[in-house]
């Protein structure tokens, strides 16, 4: 009895992810017989053919199915036959060629079909069930991704530490963990394809043939693992858990707008310094000490190249590791991430970001709350976490669907990617600049007081942090052809950097920045 499983039905706007579509972000050793460098700008270009040939495959199979009648469904003609390569985001529902080998004719014996293994009955998860999964997961992840970057923005920021910029290791880590998903192939590889007929037969097979079959069987077994490789690198891309944790969980992680800040700040002399070297003790800050336009010009070029070349190296690194603990990586089985966690993770999902909502309402350390203080002058949790953990779900998902539908317009420029790095950069920007200025006639009200503050701190770390992202740029970078990746990534930096000198420099370079009203 064949079982009945269930597939994703993702828009086709999905394709458009670079964080989840984008190439493998190095060669595996074990397979250089088989790799083949694509850049982002072909993947693009074969999504959009393909999704041309998928179409007029439908309708080819339409017609055929009008003619030949109910009972030869299951013997596809030369002309009905799938592409060799489907639509990424379609892959679950086309059937592999070794599907149509083994589908049985009109000339098998009942004891030949009998020995065939039938394809699973698939069933479609709804287009609106499968976008409220991908959607909590962002909005799960984004609230993870916020807390991991501000803790490792706290753990990173200590006495004499040799790196004053706190975002780089946030940054540093999602590009790791991006390119860990970019070429792991163990997560998602028990029973998620519902076109296959039981786990782990079609490797078992592959392995039983490449022993007994000498060179031949190498042979076959090479253009096996091209199939296998190409076919789990698409399918898994159209999982709502794989999307949030590269989109929602990565993107969030990282931060394209205060790595631009920093960079701002380190040209103007204002970047934040440990200047308390007693350990153990509170650590408090300072300003750097005053120095002329060439070494601020040194400055700002270093944290550049420290943060790009390091994110670049961590995507490959992120690679280079999912390649090293295959063999011991943990599988997530079809089960456990369809039937417990896609509906599990509403729940915790949205039951999380009302939790935010609410303790922003009634801090925990409010006078007279569980962690409560003196007095509300000395309530921090809102400003250092909770109103980011409010604002950061918004930014996530404007950022998803804005790489939905802009990644896709421009082959060799993510459009997508590049608006949203833009526009939240150019948000901190405003809000740093309104957190450090006296308002109106009462210069001693810096930033709308400490609610106002908070606020806005919450804006920034939250709401830019994870609309704009690191980990998918690096990956982008990685993706396009060397000409476009130059282009796209001096852009990026170049732009982001002049919205900042006109907004935080006006600003900056007149009357100056004051303290904040709150911790930040």
């Amino acid at each position: 009895m064949a079982s009945k499983e269930e597939y994703y039905d993702l828009p086709h706007d999905y394709a458009n992810l670079d964080e989840v579509t984008g190439p493998s972000p190095d060669e595996n050793p074990g397979e250089r017989r088989i790799y083949r460098h694509e850049s982002l700008e072909d993947k693009r270009n074969d999504a959009h053919s393909e999704k041309r040939e998928h179409d007029d495959l439908e309708r080819r199979q339409t017609r055929a199915s009008r003619t030949q009648g109910e009972g030869e469904d299951g013997n596809l003609s030369e002309i009905a036959a799938p592409p060799p390569v489907s639509h990424d985001v379609d892959l679950p529902r086309a059937r592999s060629h070794a599907d149509v080998e083994s589908s049985p004719t009109s000339s098998q014996t009942s004891d030949e079909q009998g020995t065939k293994i039938r394809p699973a009955r698939q069933e479609r998860v709804s287009k609106f069930a499968t976008q409220l999964f991908t959607v909590s997961y962002l909005i799960f992840f984004s609230i993870l991704g916020t807390l991991a970057r501000l803790g490792l923005q706290a753990l990173t920021f200590y006495p004499g530490a040799p790196v004053q910029e706190g975002v780089l290791w946030a940054n540093f880590a999602g590009s790791l963990f991006m390119g860990f998903l970019s070429e792991d192939r163990k997560l998602f590889s028990e029973g998620w394809d519902p076109t296959d007929n039981d786990e782990g037969q079609g490797e078992k097979a592959k392995r039983s043939d490449e022993g007994h079959n000498g060179s031949k069987g190498k042979e076959v077994s090479e253009d096996d693992r091209v199939a296998t490789k190409k076919k789990h690198s698409a399918l898994k891309k159209t999982i709502p858990l794989y999307i949030g944790l590269a989109t929602g969980f990565c993107g969030s992680l990282t931060s394209f707008s205060s790595f631009t800040r920093d960079v701002f700040l380190t040209l103007s002399n204002d970047l934040p310094t440990t200047v308390s070297h007693s350990y153990p003790g509170s650590v408090s800050t300072g300003i750097a000490p005053s120095r002329n336009g060439g070494y601020s010009f040194m400055a700002f070029i270093a944290v550049i190249l420290l943060t790009v070349c390091l994110c670049l190296g961590a995507l490959q690194f992120g690679a280079h590791l999912a390649i090293a603990v295959e063999a011991v990586t943990p599988a997530v089985r079809y089960k456990l991430g369809r039937k417990i966690l896609d509906r599990g993770v509403v729940v915790i999902a949205w039951g999380t970001w009302l939790g935010a909502i609410f303790m922003s309402i009634w801090p925990p350390d409010r006078p007279g709350g569980p962690n409560g203080q003196s007095s509300w002058s000395l309530e921090t949790w809102r400003g250092e976490a909770i109103f980011a953990l409010v604002f950061a779900p918004l930014g996530c998902l404007l950022r998803f669907y804005a790489s939905t539908h802009l990644n896709g317009r421009i082959a060799s420029f993510p459009l997508g990617t590049f608006t949203v790095n833009i526009l939240g950069t150019i948000i901190l920007g405003m809000c740093y600049d309104l957190q450090h200025a006296p308002l109106g006639s009462a210069r001693h009200i810096i930033g709308g007081g400490r609610i106002g503050c908070q606020v806005l701190q919450g804006v920034m770390d939250g709401f830019c942090g994870c609309l704009t992202t690191v980990s998918t740029w690096v990956v982008e970078l990685k993706g396009l052809k060397k000409r476009h990746a130059y282009i796209y990534g001096v852009m990026s930096v170049g732009v982001a950097l002049a919205f900042l000198v006109v907004i935080m420099g006006s600003l900056r370079w007149t009357i100056g920045f004051s303290k904040p009203a709150c911790v930040t």
